[in-house]
């Protein structure tokens, strides 16, 4: 187990019915100025929009509103304008991963002169700058953003999705579970499985004997596992809803990659297809984590493989090879339970064009052929975005 440092700030407010009597001095406190940023609307549908203006209705709001998924850098152009020409004091972000991802970056460009895109490529530039606070209200269990000081923001003039680092996490997150009662279908199965790969990026990792941190994931897998069906089948569970909400938290709030080497392999590798096709992300590494689980089994790490499946998968066997085997597959049919293809081709990409300058940014920027767990080269990264054309290898 490697030495570590944690520290994590964010004031988590957890259950229904806070926001009514929460919100406003949790947002209040940094002062009347306040950026409100959402996405396409579904907060309006909601009421959720309403039910913010009126509880801050002696704030001064200014808006930001149509922050798409795969945030785009023109968001946060907008937002460090907005936050410049308002004397903003705090930044409220409502919404799933994507807003709160661009509000970060906002909260850091509000102090910064020229364009945020600098603070995207070079994210050592954010710790030389002042940043506004940051209040979120959650309305999507994906990327676990809420609690951590990471965000991903496209560039679709460059084709380029990077993700980039701030002093600061979120000051105040307010989780209610039943804001995610109306994410669609598409949208739950998504995020679940993006909460899944945040967790195998970290398990899956050079460092041995990290029993403490390998426990607390195999225990959040096997909550995303069972409660993911559930959310997809019954939308107002709000068991399940409330499981996949604290899986999304606690799978990339820093506390469980602790003691790891931590370097990440199907992310960069997504992040290529979502740069180029804009298609949701974790549809996008549903597709790419059982290949690489496929293309990473080896003698080497067959053993890790075949505790995953004991641990996480309760399949008995005394043989390593045969539960790994069975657990990857295990992986690719829970992905195809929640609805969602499995191909590339289901997600409209028919065709090997932009494989090479993919593989090869991935393998850039994501260091790929080195200190990850199993090193990639470009070609390498090339073959395994061709086996995900077919459902070739999988029963």
């Amino acid at each position: 187990m490697k030495d570590f440092q944690f520290k994590n700030t964010t004031d988590i407010r957890f259950g229904s019915n806070r926001i009514e009597t929460e919100l406003h001095d949790a947002v209040a406190q940094f002062g009347p100025n306040v950026l409100l940023t959402y996405g396409g609307g579904s907060i309006k549908r909601s009421g959720l929009y309403d039910s913010v203006k009126k509880i801050l209705s002696d704030l001064n709001i200014i808006e930001l509103a149509g922050i798409e998924p795969n945030p785009k850098i023109n968001s946060v152009r907008e937002g460090q304008k907005l936050a410049k020409e308002n004397k903003i004091d705090v930044v409220l972000a409502v919404g799933g991963g994507s807003v709160v991802d661009a509000s970060k970056v906002i909260a850091s460009s509000a102090f910064y002169e020229g364009d945020p895109w600098d603070l995207v490529l070079d994210s050592t530039k954010r710790f030389k700058l002042d940043q506004l606070p940051l209040v979120d209200i959650l309305t999507l269990s994906a990327t676990g953003t809420e609690m951590n000081a990471g965000s991903v923001i496209s560039n679709p003039e460059t084709n380029d999705k990077l993700g980039t680092y701030g002093p600061n996490t979120p000051a105040v997150s307010f989780l209610d579970p039943a804001l995610t009662m109306s994410v669609s279908k598409w949208q739950t199965a998504a995020g679940s499985i993006d909460i899944f790969s945040h967790l195998t990026e970290q398990y899956f990792d050079k460092e041995k004997n990290n029993d403490v941190s390998d426990g607390m994931i195999e225990g959040i897998m096997r909550t995303v596992i069972k409660w993911a069906p559930i959310a997809v089948a019954e939308p107002d569970n709000y068991d399940a809803r409330a499981n996949l909400m604290w899986s999304s938290t606690m799978a990339l709030n820093g506390i469980v990659r602790l003691g790891y080497q931590d370097g990440w392999t199907s992310h960069p590798i997504e992040h290529e297809l979502s740069a180029y096709y804009d298609i949701t992300h974790g549809v996008g590494l549903g597709i790419i984590t059982p290949r690489w689980m496929k293309f990473v089994l080896s003698a080497e790490t067959v053993a890790k493989f075949a505790k995953f499946g004991r641990n996480v998968w309760h399949i008995q066997n005394d043989n390593d090879q045969v539960v790994a085997d069975i657990a990857i597959q295990a992986v690719y049919d829970w992905v195809k339970s929640l609805g969602v293809p499995t191909t590339l081709p289901g997600v409209d990409i028919n065709d090997d064009t932009n494989f090479k300058v993919m593989a090869e940014s991935a393998v850039k920027v994501g260091q790929l052929d080195s200190a990850v767990y199993v090193d990639m080269s470009v070609n390498d990264v090339v073959d395994l975005y061709k086996a995900t054309m077919t459902t070739d290898g999988f029963e």
